[in-house]
C-alpha cells in the first residue's frame, strides 16, 4: 500500500496548477512517476519518488504565502467561468505566482479577499473552527429595525437552510437606505444577501472590510498586498508548526 500524499496534491502545492487540473493532467498522460506514465490520480507518493510533469522535474513546493486583494464589483471568484464572465484571476498582476482564494465573494460583492499559494492553508482559513471573524459594511434598502437585528445573533432558518449567528449594528439610516456593520464567523453562499432579503431589506452594496486580523484599509479596487513573513508567522505560527511536523512524520 502506498503511503504519503496524493500526487495531484503535490503537483498543486508546487504551484503548477490546481489539484483538479493536476488530476486531468494525470489522466492525459502528462505525469511520470519514477519514469513511468501515471494513469490514475488515485496514487500516493513520498519524497522518495521522482515526479516529472511535461518532461520537467517537479519544482520544490513553495513556502506558504498570503496576499490581500481588494476585489472589485463585477468579477467572479473562479479560475474559469462557464458563463464567460471576467474573473479575479484574470485581473491579478502577472508577476503573482499561481494562487487560490480563501473562500469566495460573489459577483457583486466588493472588498477583502485573501489569496494564497497553499491549498492546505486556504482550507484551514475557511474553517469556522479557525475562529476568524469576517466583517462587512452593508447598505440595505428599507427602514431597519434594530430589534430585528438583535434576533440575528441567535441564527435563523430560511427555506430549510440554517444560518448561524450574525452580529449586525445599524450605523446610519438615511431615508429609505441604511448602512450596517455586520460580523459573522461562517459564511454560506450569498448568506448576507439572503438573510437581509428575508427581513425585507434587500442589499444594495456589500463590502468585506476584514477577515480575521487582516484589514482592507485604504486599498483601492484590484490592489494586491503581500503579507510580510513576520506578520504571517505571528498570525499563523500554529499552522506552520503543524505543517512542519506533518512533513517530518512522513
Amino acid at each position: 500500500m502506498n503511503k504519503g500524499e496524493r500526487v495531484a496534491k503535490i503537483i498543486a502545492r508546487a504551484g503548477l496548477c490546481s489539484r483538479r487540473e493536476a488530476e486531468t493532467w494525470i489522466r492525459s498522460g502528462r505525469v511520470l512517476i519514477d519514469g513511468k506514465i501515471l494513469e490514475s490520480p488515485a496514487f500516493s507518493v513520498t519524497s522518495e519518488n521522482r515526479i516529472v510533469v511535461d518532461g520537467k522535474p517537479l519544482p520544490p513546493a513553495e513556502a506558504p504565502r498570503l496576499w490581500l486583494y481588494c476585489k472589485p464589483k463585477g468579477l467572479v471568484t473562479t479560475h474559469k467561468d462557464e458563463k464567460g464572465r471576467p474573473t479575479i484571476f484574470e485581473s491579478l498582476p502577472k508577476n503573482l505566482p499561481r494562487v487560490i482564494s480563501v473562500g469566495r465573494l460573489d459577483l457583486n460583492t466588493e472588498g477583502l479577499l485573501l489569496l494564497t499559494n497553499d491549498g492546505e492553508l486556504a482550507r484551514h482559513l475557511e474553517l469556522p473552527s479557525t475562529g476568524w471573524i469576517r466583517r462587512y459594511r452593508v447598505r440595505v434598502h428599507g427602514k431597519v429595525d434594530p430589534g430585528e437585528l438583535l434576533k440575528l445573533e441567535k441564527g435563523l432558518i430560511i427555506n430549510g437552510i440554517h444560518y448561524g449567528p450574525i452580529r449586525a449594528i445599524l450605523d446610519r439610516q438615511k431615508g429609505d437606505n441604511a448602512w450596517l456593520t455586520v460580523e459573522l464567523q461562517e459564511g454560506k453562499n450569498r448568506e448576507l444577501r439572503r438573510v437581509f432579503e428575508f427581513l425585507g431589506w434587500p442589499v444594495a452594496r456589500l463590502i468585506r472590510i476584514s477577515y480575521g486580523p487582516f484589514q482592507l484599509g485604504p486599498m483601492a479596487p484590484s490592489d494586491v498586498k503581500a503579507i510580510p513573513a513576520r506578520v504571517f508567522k505571528e498570525q499563523l505560527g500554529d499552522f506552520l508548526e503543524k505543517k512542519k511536523a506533518k512533513k517530518k512524520s512522513k
